[in-house]
């Protein structure tokens, strides 16, 4: 090789996100496919990003998902407290993120939240762009859109290859019975 030949370097581009969207008509739709979700192994590993205005329904999302992991007892938002934890009867540990009051990205850094991040279980962050980018990638990204009281456009991104594992894994809602 001669000096001012260079070798071309391989840089491996990620594939672009997997994505589905739907169409929740009212509450029951979202417990339906968070039963779905729940069942599913690779879910105890998962870092799931919720996205959406105030009110779009991220921490009700989150709390039919606790429930249908099993996890009994209060389940508040971790508006003010920015992290609550979480454990199933199996003993999953599960840590629900709210970053909203965050203003600054350094806060991250100063609560702590690298070790959670670095520990097993599953991860659930509400408002994750008030971190600034401090986050790792997520697997799976839930975009909310209130259409009316009710019903939710949403959009899944799965930005993983466990992501994707969760994304595949959910069939279509069934159409509610009458």
């Amino acid at each position: 090789m001669t000096a001012d030949h260079h070798p071309i370097e391989v840089v491996e581009i990620p594939p672009a996100p997997a994505t589905r969207q739907l169409h929740w008509a009212d509450e029951q739709d979202t417990q339906r496919f968070v039963t779905q979700l729940a069942v599913q192994p690779a879910l105890a590993h998962a870092f799931i990003t919720l996205h959406g205005d105030l009110g779009a329904g991220k921490t009700t999302l989150v709390r039919h998902l606790l429930r249908a992991l099993g996890v009994s007892g209060r389940i508040k938002s971790p508006t003010y407290t920015v992290v609550e934890p979480h454990q199933t009867p199996q003993g999953l540990p599960i840590w629900h993120f709210d970053f909203y009051r965050f203003d600054d990205p350094r806060e991250w850094e100063d609560a702590g939240l690298r070790d959670i991040f670095a520990s097993p279980g599953l991860k659930l962050a509400e408002w994750p762009e008030k971190t600034a980018g401090a986050l790792p990638l997520a697997d799976l990204a839930i975009k909310l859109l209130a259409q009316d009281d009710a019903s939710r456009q949403v959009l899944l991104q799965a930005h993983t290859a466990l992501g994707r594992l969760l994304l595949s894994s959910l069939s279509p809602l069934p159409d509610p019975q009458p």
